[in-house]
């Protein structure tokens, strides 16, 4: 109705009354906005959608160009979390054994966070010329991205105590001494479905086992929407390989600027602006891809 009644106010406007085309156009960009917000909000309907996420990376074959690239994602995505208003909270991370990181682990909280990024999972690849190459050549790098929702307490998994092997070891890299220390760290298998989870980011051994009992739950929560959506159980042990040929986006730096997702052929030339954590337009052409085949 008020569109209609817009683009009938449009059409008798005088072209010369500048402050009634200035009303005009301030209540277009209004209705605007609030077209978009109802066509995302139709766009964000699953049931997870609207929980944070938990978001791994982890760096392909290819030893530190691979780590770099995995450790230039997780801040493409810290960075956009920044932009959008949403937290962010390392869980684990094992670094590099020269630079970059070998796998990240960490929660992004806000609302809809997860509904925005489960167009994500996937191997994405990076073409550029390494600055770990002294003869300044071109390197192709991969590294994994998945994506699950983080389980709130209003959430119910159940969990048997004795479904669960927990191993606790001491925590590496950065966190100062108490943390290398003491055997703070935890690794937990939950048995039937082979799922392992581990945190090492808090000083405590006891905060570290609740944050991987939330990371185990989120998994497990994950697990069954995909049973859900009558897809095939997730085997979390078996991965896809990490290389070409499977990669859902390229962002090539060399030898022309150019983001591309291989599902949507949605692109962009500014690289930078993309890696920097500009992924609107990525996350906008995959759920209205998702939305026309559903």
């Amino acid at each position: 109705m008020l569109s209609a009644e817009l683009a009938e106010l449009a059409t008798i406007v005088d072209p010369d009354d500048k402050v009634s085309q200035d009303h005009l156009r301030a209540d277009m960009e209004k209705l605007d906005k609030r077209l978009e917000l109802l066509e995302f909000q139709r766009l964000l309907s699953g049931p997870a959608d609207r929980l944070g996420a938990i978001v791994s990376i982890n760096a392909g074959a290819g030893g530190t160009e691979s780590c770099d690239w995995a450790a230039m994602l997780a801040r493409m995505y810290k960075r956009w979390a920044d932009d959008e208003g949403f937290k962010t909270e390392e869980i684990d991370v094992l670094p590099g054994e020269e630079a970059g990181i070998k796998n990240i682990t960490f929660a992004i909280r806000g609302s809809f966070v997860y509904g925005y990024l489960k167009g994500e999972n996937g191997v994405h690849r990076l073409v550029r010329i390494s600055p770990f190459d002294s003869n300044k050549r071109r390197h192709t790098s991969f590294a994994s991205v998945e994506v699950i929702p983080e389980v709130e307490d209003d959430i119910q998994i159940d969990i048997l105590p004795q479904a669960l092997k927990i191993d606790t070891f001491r925590a590496g890299g950065a966190g100062g001494q108490n943390v290398n220390m003491t055997d703070s760290a935890v690794r937990t298998t939950h048995a039937p479905t082979g799922i392992v989870v581990q945190c090492q980011n808090e000083r405590s051994q006891h905060k570290n086992k609740a944050s991987a009992m939330k990371m185990l739950k989120s998994r497990l929560y994950d697990l069954k929407l995909k049973e859900r959506q009558d897809k095939q159980q997730v085997d979390y042990n078996a991965k896809n390989k990490i290389e070409w040929g499977s990669q859902i986006r390229s962002y090539v730096l060399h030898p022309y600027n150019l983001v591309k997702d291989h599902r949507t052929d949605h692109e962009n030339t500014d690289s930078a602006g993309v890696l920097d954590g500009a992924l609107d337009g990525f996350v906008q052409a995959y759920l209205k891809m998702k939305a026309t085949k559903s």
